[in-house]
């Protein structure tokens, strides 16, 4: 079996994998960081998103040895200590969320599209970009507020 390393909301972890193993399986099974859920196993409900080297990417549609030698960031790695990262706070403000399920990468898609297009984001570019995600329960209004917060709050931090 290969062994990989990654770099994990900033910690090195090496693992064996096998070749067809999904990103997803790898931080759910091996790793415990169970906050990344599958959804639907297309890579079509981005309930499984994390970012990859800074970008977002569906960890149910890569393997497990595409990753190897890149820097994860997972939901489990925004928050410091009990402080929520600005995004998360933002989705809690604004109530971006009912069951739960699509928020993880509901999040770590805002955190995508501030890191590509900025801080000021309207309405539109948010809904656009969020069309890879599936939420069942909200009807993406409070989302969309929350992705807006969280962007504005992240440039008061910065």
């Amino acid at each position: 079996m290969p062994s990989i390393t990654v770099t994990v909301n900033g910690k090195s972890v090496s693992a064996e994998v096998e070749g067809r193993t999904l990103l997803v399986q790898l931080l759910r099974e091996q790793l415990k960081l169970t906050g990344t859920h599958i959804g639907c196993d297309t890579s079509q409900c981005g309930a499984c998103v994390v970012l990859m080297d800074g970008k977002s990417v569906k960890s149910c549609s890569v393997l497990a040895v595409q990753a190897d030698g890149k820097a994860l960031t997972t939901i489990e790695g925004l928050a410091s200590g009990d402080t929520l990262h600005p995004m998360q706070q933002a989705f809690k403000d604004n109530h971006g969320l009912q069951c739960g399920f699509c928020t993880p990468g509901m999040i770590m898609s805002g955190l995508d599209i501030v890191s590509r297009h900025g801080n000021a984001l309207d309405e539109k570019l948010i809904r656009a970009e969020l069309e890879g995600n599936i939420c069942r329960c909200t009807g993406y209004q409070n989302i969309v507020k929350a992705i807006q917060q969280g962007a504005s709050d992240m440039a008061v931090k910065s």
